[in-house]
């Protein structure tokens, strides 16, 4: 049974961020304004230990769809229990679309499910490839896509493609990983896909180490590597302002932190000073934020997170938390990348 309907054609400009299923990044998801959230499809990885629905239920997101990734979800002993299937009931009943992701090392039986899922909401899904790790030439990446498309029962102008090349952690990773990107996308315009993204990461996986009470630079590399593969059709994906490299069950108290997108780096704050209280470091960092060079020329108009982050510039109540700072450094994350798209 189809719940939704959507386009027959492939979208034009639409960036898939690469999300954790956080407070912090549903927020800005929320919180998007009509014309973001057209162009946004958020590819959300599921973890066992991180619930989604609830998330979803109290700040549902306002872009069109939503494509979530069960990788790290395994088949349920219980033959009628499905982590797909269940996803895809409960997200309907939110009137959420739902696009499943397809794995290399999906079981047939979570497929079959994902297929199942597909049929439900859009008649669609995402197809993941990590090249790297996934298939080594040409030849294994047809018969492993093949076996996925044949298994989810879906044909290829039903599916994004979306070439996953992980961290690019240095500018020498990200030379070599161009060069990969490349040949996948001689090897890509063989099928018919939807949609062809390519998708990076270059935050660092802690940011621990950084300097504190000074704005610090870390470069895009995934950015800079898209950019220069100019390919005419290609879309843009990364992990937002997160690492590739995921940290499950690290928790430590954290500083006010915000990882502000500019064009080529990351402009990292991580504010100690001001004294205890999380609020007045929070006010001085983002009071300095304002009166950095790198504050966009709309100011606070030119995301929500933005506007928070004006708001307590001018105020040190409502300092806010760690998943606070994570929303609008993802806002803002999003908007500059739409607005660079835009540009192109």
């Amino acid at each position: 049974m189809t719940v939704f309907t959507g386009p027959e054609a492939a979208d034009d400009g639409v960036y898939r961020p690469i999300l954790r299923p956080r407070r912090g990044e549903l927020a800005a998801l929320h919180h998007l304004d009509a014309a973001a959230a057209r162009r946004v499809t958020p590819i959300i990885e599921a973890a066992p230990s991180e619930r989604l629905l609830p998330l979803v239920r109290q700040l549902p997101p306002r872009t069109g769809a939503i494509a979530v990734d069960l990788g790290a979800v395994p088949d349920s002993a219980d033959r009628h229990v499905s982590p797909p299937l269940d996803l895809a009931e409960a997200l309907a009943a939110l009137g959420v679309a739902m696009l499943p992701v397809l794995r290399a090392y999906d079981s047939r039986r979570r497929l079959i499910e994902n297929g199942l899922a597909a049929r439900m909401h859009l008649m669609r899904a995402v197809l993941r490839l990590q090249p790297h790790i996934d298939a080594r030439n040409a030849a294994e990446a047809t018969a492993t896509t093949d076996r996925m498309l044949a298994g989810a029962g879906l044909e290829a102008e039903r599916v994004d493609l979306l070439i996953d090349l992980a961290e690019t952690a240095c500018a020498a990773h990200a030379d070599r990983f161009e060069d990969r990107a490349r040949h996948v996308l001689r090897w890509a315009r063989a099928t018919p896909w939807r949609s062809v993204t390519v998708a990076a990461g270059a935050m660092p996986p802690n940011l621990d180490d950084l300097p504190t009470d000074e704005p610090v630079t870390v470069g895009r590399l995934d950015a800079r590597m898209w950019a220069r593969l100019c390919e005419p059709g290609v879309g843009y994906a990364d992990y937002g302002v997160t690492s590739p490299v995921r940290r499950n069950g690290i928790n430590h108290r954290q500083l006010p932190t915000l990882r502000y997108t500019a064009e080529r780096d990351w402009w990292i704050y991580r504010w100690a000073r001001r004294g205890g209280r999380s609020d007045d470091r929070c006010h001085d960092l983002c009071r300095t934020l304002v009166q950095s060079p790198h504050w966009p020329a709309a100011g606070a108009r030119f995301s929500w997170g933005d506007a928070e982050i004006a708001r307590r510039a001018r105020s040190a109540r409502g300092g806010g938390s760690p998943a606070s700072w994570m929303a609008w450094s993802t806002s803002h994350h999003i908007a500059h990348v739409l607005a660079h798209l835009t540009r192109l």
